[in-house]
């Protein structure tokens, strides 16, 4: 039975009450009497009986629950349009009005009364195809059940409402993970969204366990930051080091391992304390393969690196690295995919090294420096048989591998290190002279470990076979397919070989401050009638054992 639009119970309608059909024989103010099949006579409350868990109303059209207007008007015009000429549909399929139980009309032939449900769904779905709506008996059957479920907010397509919630779908548990690892960062010096995404993950297995909850892919998560994030708190993207514009020249190709050494010199992203206890910001020079993209050389400096520190990296590059005592064993070189058993065969140096390769440079492309085209480097790469290759000006495209090899330190290594200082002032955490801090050995002992099991041994996308382009190699892998074909040359260098390359003396007053600062100097010396001119003040050289090992 039915008043107005919604179902009541009224004397003579049939009810399910636990588990039998009844019929509502008589109503006596709050109280509901009801005989069953065999003629059992029950009288109770209205309430009770309408909030028994089993209790419906037999025969009656379905009808859908309050409508979510809260949520029906956050929807855009369009879809709030067609999903109320879907509801208008469904009800004529059900009681053959399009208003409802209880509107006023005529009920039309094809969804009048003698006709089935099927015939119904039938005929309704040839009048929408007619009128534009590519739909079937299915989606009609779809969107009846989803009417009957959640109403009219059943027939609204959620793909409209993604925009709705900042989160859009998003586990709640990642969510707050996120806004979890957001707060650890505050007050920090900013890394890039990924070291982000490493934290929110450690976050996740602290709080539900490994493997419980699955981070978002890298797209979403990004998409997630920026909507959780205050702009003021969004870590930082690394800069581009590469020029915007084309190059003037074509990338010259290579084929063997040392044809092309790359090397420049950046200040390492972390603050640490120095030889004399200060603070600083030390230098970091390394030296990549562009054949391999392996580094086969990187050195930290307190200060300002010197000629004389480019021309122990020379000497580095062609001596394998030792093992560390803390290390593990997994980062030795016998353990790498590389013909180690060859390699010891024709160099015994390599026999308990780390998984660095060993490559004797052809080529050295450097920047304009003064410290790559002082007359120290470039003598010590004549000694070494090395050829020195300037790049353009102003272009470091023309060095893009280890650019680009220095911005993955930068992001990979730095931000994850503790006095991390971040690559803009503006992105610097507080107080970072209070936090505790790494020397910079401990720096370089902590870079090399990262080289030898991070960076040799992560795929990389510009380590491809021309055989097999689909397959991404690692520095290691590359250089065991390189080395396998253009074989393997040792350059065993003895301390008095690494000392030829030094210069007997360094120069007290080398910068362009100090040579204007000599003279002056020398003018005021020549006018006071002395006609010896000042030189340069010896300096002794330390020469480590480590650096001139054999």
């Amino acid at each position: 039975m039915v008043s107005g639009r919604r179902p009541v119970v009224a004397v003579g309608a049939h009810v399910v009450f636990e588990g039998r059909s009844w019929q509502v024989v008589a109503l006596e103010g709050p109280v509901v009497r009801l005989v069953d099949e065999r003629g059992v006579v029950a009288s109770m409350l209205a309430g009770y009986l309408c909030a028994a868990a089993d209790f419906a109303l037999v025969g009656t059209a379905p009808v859908a629950g309050v409508p979510r207007w809260g949520l029906f008007q956050t929807v855009p015009v369009r879809e709030r349009e067609r999903a109320l000429a879907w509801q208008r549909h469904i009800h004529e399929i059900e009681c053959g009005l399009p208003d409802g139980p209880g509107g006023v009309g005529v009920a039309r032939g094809e969804c009048g009364p003698g006709r089935s449900m099927a015939e119904r769904e039938r005929a309704k779905v040839e009048e929408m195809r007619a009128s534009g709506w590519a739909v079937s008996v299915a989606t009609v059957q779809r969107m009846r059940g989803r009417y009957r479920r959640q109403g009219l907010w059943g027939l609204v397509d959620k793909r409209a409402t993604r925009g709705a919630s900042a989160t859009g779908r998003s586990d709640e548990r990642v969510v707050v993970a996120v806004l979890e690892a957001l707060g650890r960062q505050r007050g920090r010096s900013k890394g890039t969204v990924e070291g982000l995404r490493r934290l929110a993950g450690e976050v996740v297995e602290e709080t539900h366990g490994p493997g419980v909850v699955a981070l978002p892919s890298r797209a979403t998560f990004y998409r997630l930051v920026n909507a959780l994030a205050d702009p003021a708190e969004l870590p930082g993207r690394p800069a581009r080091t590469a020029s915007a514009t084309t190059p003037p020249f074509a990338p010259v190709g290579v084929s063997r391992p040392g044809e092309q050494v790359q090397v420049d010199t950046t200040r390492l992203d972390v603050m640490a304390v120095l030889d004399d206890g200060r603070l600083g910001r030390p230098e970091l020079t390394i030296a990549v393969d562009v054949a391999t993209r392996s580094i086969v050389a990187a050195v930290l400096r307190p200060e300002g690196t010197k000629a004389v520190d480019a021309a122990l990296l020379l000497a580095e590059m062609a001596v394998p690295h030792p093992m560390r005592p803390h290390w593990p064993e997994a980062l030795e070189l016998s353990r790498a995919s590389v013909p180690y058993e060859r390699l010891a065969t024709v160099d015994e140096r390599l026999e308990g090294v780390a998984a660095r390769p060993v490559i004797v440079p052809e080529t050295i492309v450097v920047d304009r420096g003064r410290v790559f085209v002082s007359e120290a480097f470039l003598a010590a790469c004549e000694t070494l048989g090395v050829s020195v290759l300037p790049a353009p000006p102003r272009r470091p495209a023309a060095k893009a591998v280890v650019e680009r090899a220095m911005r993955t330190i930068k992001t990979r290594f730095s931000q994850y290190v503790a006095g991390h200082t971040a690559r803009k002032l503006e992105l610097r955490g507080r107080h970072l002279d209070k936090q505790p801090l790494w020397t910079i050995d401990q720096l370089q002992d902590m870079l090399s470990e990262w080289i030898a099991l991070q960076w040799q041994q992560t795929p990389q996308g510009g380590l491809r076979s021309p055989y097999t382009p689909g397959l991404v190699l690692t520095p290691n892998q590359m250089y065991a397919a390189a080395v396998s074909l253009t074989g393997y040359r040792a350059l065993p260098q003895t301390p008095g070989d690494n000392r030829k390359p030094l210069p007997a003396q360094l120069g007290g007053r080398r910068t362009a401050g100090r040579r204007a600062h000599r003279r002056t100097r020398h003018q005021t010396v020549r006018r006071r009638g002395v006609t010896r001119r000042p030189g340069p003040r010896p300096m002794g050289i330390p020469l480590p054992a480590a650096a001139v090992g054999a």
